[in-house]
Order: C-alpha cells, then structure tokens, then sequence
C-alpha cells in the first residue's frame, strides 16, 4: 500500500464498464447510423467501408497518440464522401451508434460502490480514458449518480491527446492539483496504461485483468503495473482510508 496517494485515476473502457454483445441492440444501431446519413449502399458495402476507414485512422492515432474531434473524425476519416456541413452536426449521434454497433456498454457490477467508498475514503477522484465519443462518458456519470464523485474528467477526444502521452496523464493531475507521484491509475491495457503511467511518474498503476483486452491487444513486451486485480472492489484492498 502507498499511504502517499492523494489522487486515483481510472480508466473507462474494459476497467470500470465492459461491454455486453445484445445483437438486437446492435442491429438497431446500424440500421439507425445508416438513416442518419441518408446511406445509398447495402448494409455489408456501408460498414465494410467504415471498417477500412477506422482501421486507418486506429493506425493514425496510435501512432501520433493524437486523437480526432467526433467532428473531424466523421469529415475527415469515416464518411469524408459525405457533405460535411451533413455529418458534421450529427457527429455526436454518429459516434454513439457507431459505437453501439460493437455492442452495449454496461458498468461492472461493483464498481459504483467502489467508487463510492474510495470517495468516503479521502481520495481524490478522476477519468483518464482514450475514447472517439465527447458525451457518452459523462452521460454515463450523469444517469448512474457519479458526476459529483470525479474532479477531472480527461477525455481524449476533447483534449486531443491519446495515452500513453504522459501530458494526458499530467493534464489530469494538473486538473486536480496533486503532484504526479502522489496520483494512481487504473487501466486495463497491460502495454499501454503501464508505460503510459509510468512515463508520467504517477506513483502508481493498477492493472485491471480484462480478458476482452488481452484478445483485442496482446501485450507484446513485458510490463510490470504495481497490482493487477481482476474485480473493481479489489482496490479497496490497496488504497486505505485516508481520514
């Protein structure tokens, strides 16, 4: 246990919600996407475009560590075919169902109480995630009671900057005004939230275990978080009550 941790950050994706196949749900959501747009092309045409498309600019972010506005990404890199003065007003709504195609996305079932209890416990609280989406983070705080627990709230998408760019994590500290070494994250990707972390001289990093991830992005060097815990009330266990 490190008794000088004042902050803890945590990532959103796969660590605090994961996601849940519903094929209805995602069926719905890529007819509704093509509606929106007005799509001329079959279903298989429409989306194996997309697919191509985003697996450029995945390639792109990943190796600027920059990341798009939901406006440009939809201009620009998804439907740049498209009339931009069309999709840029409905890139918020496209984001969303483009992201609903992959599946619902859920809150793991203890991590409110978890986030509850670190609050009650002194620490100070905060997101760090690389995400395409500028709303639905925060529309999730908002309908589970979590908005007022989260000091900071740093997104990618806004900030335009991806981990493991160590100034996404600085700017996260910077927001909550606690040094770095006094400031802990809690990630699931086992390269990147590691490296990341580190490189920012955050006084600690827990890994969350998250098979999903492990699919999606194998580790490819050996990393070395300072706790890998599998469930989110595992963190209890690590930070004690601070007052």
């Amino acid at each position: 246990m490190n008794q000088n941790i004042e902050a803890i950050f945590l990532d959103v994706g796969n660590t605090l919600r994961i996601v849940v196949e519903d094929p209805e749900f995602m069926v719905q959501a890529k007819k509704d996407l093509m509606t929106l747009v007005g799509a001329k092309e079959s279903e298989d045409e429409f989306f194996d475009g997309l697919e191509t498309r985003w697996k450029v600019y995945r390639r792109q972010s990943k190796g600027t560590l920059l990341e798009a506005s939901e406006k440009e990404l939809w201009t620009k890199w998804l439907l740049p075919n498209y009339p931009t003065e069309t999709i840029a007003p409905l890139a918020g709504k496209l984001t969303r169902l483009w992201r609903d195609h992959d599946g619902r996305r859920v809150p793991r079932s203890d991590a409110k109480e978890t986030i509850l209890e670190l609050d009650r416990r002194g620490y100070i609280l905060g997101i760090i995630a690389n995400t395409i989406t500028e709303t639905e983070i925060p529309d999730w705080m908002e309908s589970d009671g979590l908005t007022q627990y989260f000091k900071a709230v740093v997104l990618s998408s806004i900030v335009a900057i991806r981990k493991p760019n160590p100034e996404i994590y600085w700017e996260a500290a910077r927001r909550v005004g606690v040094e770095p070494s006094k400031c802990a994250y809690v990630g699931d990707n086992p390269v990147r939230d590691v490296e990341g972390t580190q490189a920012a001289g955050y006084g600690m990093m827990i890994l969350m275990m998250e098979p999903a991830t492990l699919v999606k992005e194998p580790p490819t060097v050996e990393v070395k978080p300072d706790y890998t815990i599998r469930e989110t009330r595992e963190l209890l266990d690590i930070f004690p009550p601070r007052r």
